[in-house]
């Protein structure tokens, strides 16, 4: 997370006049960003975290693009498409920025200076004021324990400091580890949190994947693997294969809509009703082959 460019999104994009969508898109890919403003979250991802629309989102983004606020690159892997790299314009950011908090401090120039026909003297003449000891009190609100002159230090810094968020990096691997902890549940395995059984996982949602997307199909092909030969490929590096995953997730999809069908004998079946005899009646779910 760049601090800095979260400072300058706050302080500039919101005085500038960009909605509020757009702004809190900004802050988002601030707080995924390096101090270059370079990143890449997925637009589902800043989408659920922000409890927008995808298509909102997509459609923000652009006109962000196309004023000149950041700039995106897209990307493939393989045949898929893999979360666009954004690069935020600091220059734009840190001019915005620095201009609107330096409209909004109060200036120096000195009160008795000003227009006396715009105003009563006597009431604006700050410099006058200040040379009997007492404040202005449209400048202090007569609370004398407030500084009539600003303070040099807001120039350099927010005025309202935004709460440091986790690296994107370790959300990713924490997400990882919950993933490798359901396998674990699911097949009964003991895979530990070490780099070869995180990387497959990382990998995977890198390219945009969810962890409940990992966590289905896990489930999809215990459901199918285990009991048969197969079942010793219960593990990361087998069930998350980059060219092969895409395809396992797809028919971990239907068997999910198919009401996840058991695997019987090497046959999935579904149960239907039990009979009076207490024997099962199994049916072949749609979609699906029996052997």
């Amino acid at each position: 997370m760049s601090v800095k460019l979260s400072s300058y999104v706050w302080d500039g994009c919101a005085a500038a006049g960009m909605k509020l969508t757009s702004v809190a898109i900004m802050a988002r890919l601030a707080d995924y960003s390096n101090d270059d403003g370079v990143c890449w979250p997925s637009i589902e991802t800043i989408a659920r975290q922000l409890g927008a629309g995808v298509s909102t989102i997509r459609t923000a983004i652009g006109k962000l693009e196309k004023e000149g606020w950041l700039t995106r690159q897209q990307r493939r892997s393989g045949n898929r498409n893999a979360p666009n790299i954004y690069r935020l314009n600091v220059t734009k950011l840190r001019q915005v920025a620095l201009s609107h908090t330096s409209d909004s401090e109060p200036s120096n120039s000195d009160g008795s200076k000003s227009d006396a026909s715009e105003a009563d003297r006597s009431k604006s003449d700050a410099s006058e004021s200040s040379k009997t000891g007492h404040f202005h009190p449209p400048e202090s609100g007569g609370d004398p324990s407030v500084n009539s002159k600003p303070d040099p230090s807001l120039n350099s810094k927010p005025f309202c400091q935004v709460a440091a968020q986790p690296d994107a990096q370790v959300l990713l691997t924490d997400q990882a580890k919950q993933v490798l902890k359901h396998l674990n549940l699911t097949t009964g395995s003991r895979f530990t949190n070490c780099n070869s059984s995180l990387e497959h996982i990382r990998a995977r949602l890198r390219e945009g994947f969810t962890p409940k997307e990992l966590q289905l199909v896990t489930e999809y092909k215990t459901e199918e693997w285990r009991g048969s030969e197969q079942e010793q490929y219960l593990r990361p590096v087998t069930l998350f294969i980059p060219n092969k995953f895409p395809g396992y997730l797809q028919k971990a999809g239907r068997w999910q809509e198919a009401g996840r069908p058991k695997r019987v004998d090497g046959r999935w079946v579904q149960l239907d009703v039990f009979s009076r005899n207490s024997t099962l009646s199994y049916h072949i779910p749609a979609g699906f082959r029996g052997e």
